[in-house]
């Protein structure tokens, strides 16, 4: 099996909430764009491409996402002012929030009593389209992997694609800037070194370099290529649950099972080989590179 990476750069036209909690009144928003929100927004393009009138069964989704999930793969997107999508502040870095996040509040009205509606007051958390007091256009960047024998058309796809919450609204708007170039150097992000022919593409990573999507904490336990393999890890944890649309359920009512994944910015301290699997979660092996 081999795989071709192609490199995506986006500009954000709109506010992007990507959910992660609630605290109180805020709805928090993930400060990139997970693999599980791309896999969601190009199965439902791909699907709605395949139907005539744009209204397909919720099989066809179904059905759609599997092939995704099977012949592609891909990484988180992360925010960036730069036009050539280089990062210059991850999401764990300090002044990222401040540069790049915001909120926006609002309340349902009781016209009734000419005032807001009971208990209806909410804050919605969101990467801004353009940054805080420089007002640089923000840009997402990130990589898709194609299975050699794909005949998915993916590429005409990304053209329309709109991702994460609120979307009623008028968020989440993307634009691609330039059409998916392949990827010659075995590099992502400029330091992440990666193997194309296998099951799944394979990331390489040195010590301490950072974790860049969810990453199966189940990879580190009692590891014999790493005996203390989880106790070298750096980093928070949480259990990743999304909801999914199962050949016997409605549309979106099934929830995923929980894993427990360390969170982007995780670290450790010793040399990892990880495969990107499905959703662009990492997971697979976790021997170091030989």
């Amino acid at each position: 099996m081999s795989w071709q990476a192609y490199k995506l750069r986006f500009r954000l036209c709109s506010p992007l909430h990507i959910g992660r909690g609630k605290v109180g009144n805020l709805q928090l928003t993930r400060s990139y764009v997970t693999g599980r929100n791309l896999w969601g927004a190009l199965t439902a393009r791909l699907a709605r491409n395949s139907h005539p009138a744009g209204k397909p069964a919720p099989q066809t989704y179904v059905d759609v996402g599997e092939r995704v999930n099977q012949e592609l793969a891909f990484t988180y997107l992360f925010a960036t002012t730069n036009t050539d999508g280089s990062i210059e502040t991850w999401p764990w870095e300090e002044n990222f929030r401040y540069h790049y996040l915001s909120t926006y509040a609002s309340t349902a009205l009781d016209y009734s009593a000419a005032s807001a509606e009971e208990n209806s007051l909410h804050e919605v958390e969101y990467l801004m389209p353009h940054t805080r007091e420089a007002g640089k256009q923000v840009y997402l960047t990130g990589y898709l992997f194609q299975r050699a024998d794909s005949a998915l058309e993916w590429q005409s796809a990304l053209a329309r694609l709109q991702v994460g919450g609120e979307r009623g609204y008028g968020w989440g708007q993307l634009e691609l800037v330039s059409d998916p170039q392949p990827l010659t150097a075995k590099q992502l992000f400029a330091k992440y070194s990666v193997t194309l022919p296998g099951e799944r593409p394979l990331l390489r990573l040195t010590a301490e370099q950072r974790f860049l999507a969810h990453t199966l904490a189940s990879n580190f336990e009692d590891s014999q290529a790493i005996p203390t393999a989880a106790a070298s890890i750096t980093g928070s944890l949480e259990p990743l649950v999304g909801r999914e649309t199962k050949r016997a359920s409605k549309f979106g009512q099934q929830p995923s099972p929980a894993r427990i994944c360390y969170v982007p910015g995780a670290f450790s301290q010793n040399e990892l080989k990880v495969q990107i699997g499905p959703y662009g979660i990492w997971g697979g092996t976790d021997a170091p590179p030989t």
